[in-house]
């Protein structure tokens, strides 16, 4: 069975249901009567979730409210959790960590030394969001956000691992009192939401962007349409204006005058059309939160001096072996989608190559991590700033 599938029929059973798993992505729900109620569902209810089957059957997909329904049923249940996994055998470290490195950092403007591996406990946090943009049709989807509280790290190619791992593994468990404490404590929520803020924004549009892309095609397609229909209005009626020209008399006088309306008619109406299609192709994004499990997890911490010029500062990263794959480097200002860092002279702030920019004004490096807003030199305030 699919995630889906399978976290509908768990649901389901928990509210009283029984559940008979068919071939071909189906479920045969028998519910009782509360249930019935809140999913719309008969007594005997057929569903499906691939986009084969009867056509008897109930469609269940993330589109449509289904995912209002099923959280009408679970209520707070779920939203968060605290969980650690233990491994059955122990980890070994990697075989040389100087190459994992060199293979996940990318300093440019710096260098890098290796002081030592270690065990430890990370706690891992797992944010999931559910998005919904409209325009001229519908996308919704989940949204998935990793956090390491304990380095500050954002992984998301950690999190694309771990994710099944929560799914089919059964080692996860209620942490123990030891496992807490080596774990260090979490972060303050008004901490935690300014950064998943400043995180989700390029994580969802590069997630929307197949979406938005079609959804621009179709609006220039359409566009090209109305241009070329009034176009052809608009020329058959200077044609014709211009062939009355030569002509006099109160009559031809009025036929002018008639062809210079229709021409300002027909120029409104391709105006009012373009608003139209403005209107219609406008994308209005909503995200909400839905879940979040905190997740104590074995790793192996990695000590790394960072220099730049006559500075130097130590960062943490988390080999996580269960996946095996090394966090990037944390990003001090931007998104960290990419694994590249530069170090500012100042506080040695790792951002995204856009955070140490020259200012636009006055053609100065400038660190954003440093001086959020504005150029420290010149007090330049760009219109968009991270």
């Amino acid at each position: 069975m699919g995630e889906l599938q399978e976290f509908v029929a768990e649901l389901v059973e928990r509210h009283g249901a029984a559940v008979e798993q068919l071939p071909g992505e189906r479920l045969e729900v028998m519910a009782p009567e509360a249930l019935q109620r809140t999913l719309g569902w008969p007594e005997l209810a057929h569903l499906r979730f691939g986009p084969h089957g009867p056509h008897d059957a109930i469609a269940i997909g993330l589109e449509g409210d289904w995912l209002e329904r099923f959280g009408a049923l679970l209520g707070e249940n779920g939203r968060w959790a605290l969980r650690q996994f233990v491994s059955a055998v122990p980890s070994e470290p990697p075989s040389d960590p100087d190459r994992v490195l060199e293979r996940a950092v990318e300093l440019p403007n710096a260098v890098w030394r290796l002081q030592g591996v270690r065990a430890a406990i990370a706690r891992f946090l797992l944010l999931t969001f559910r998005y919904s943009a409209l325009s001229d049709e519908k996308r919704e989807g989940l949204l998935w956000l990793g956090l390491n509280l304990s380095t500050g790290a954002v992984a998301d190619e950690v999190v694309k691992r771990l994710r099944p791992m929560l799914a089919r593994e059964a080692r996860w468990q209620t942490p123990d009192p030891d496992a807490r404490l080596a774990a260090g404590s979490s972060w303050e929520p008004k901490k935690l939401e300014a950064r998943a803020r400043r995180l989700l924004g390029p994580r969802l549009r590069m997630e929307l962007e197949p979406f938005v892309n079609a959804a621009r095609r179709r609006m220039e397609r359409d566009r090209i349409r109305v241009y070329s229909y009034h176009n052809d209005l608009w020329t058959a009626a200077v044609k014709r204006l211009a062939a009355m020209n030569g002509s006099g008399g109160e009559k031809a006088q009025a036929d002018r005058e008639r062809e210079r309306l229709r021409i300002a008619a027909i120029e409104r109406e391709y105006r009012a059309k373009l608003d139209d299609l403005r209107h219609n192709y406008a994308m209005r994004v909503a995200v909400r939160w839905v879940q979040g499990m905190e997740l104590l997890v074995p790793v192996h911490r990695f000590e790394v001096l960072i220099r730049r010029r006559k500075g130097q500062r130590r960062v943490l990263l988390d080999w996580h072996p269960a996946v095996r794959l090394l966090e990037p480097l944390p990003c001090e200002w931007g998104a960290g989608l990419g694994r590249v860092r530069l170090v500012c002279d100042d506080q040695l702030h790792l951002t995204e190559p856009a955070g140490q920019d020259p200012c636009p004004s006055c053609g100065k490096p400038w660190c954003r991590a440093c001086s959020p807003g504005r150029c420290p030199r010149c007090r330049h305030e760009p219109k968009s700033s991270n």
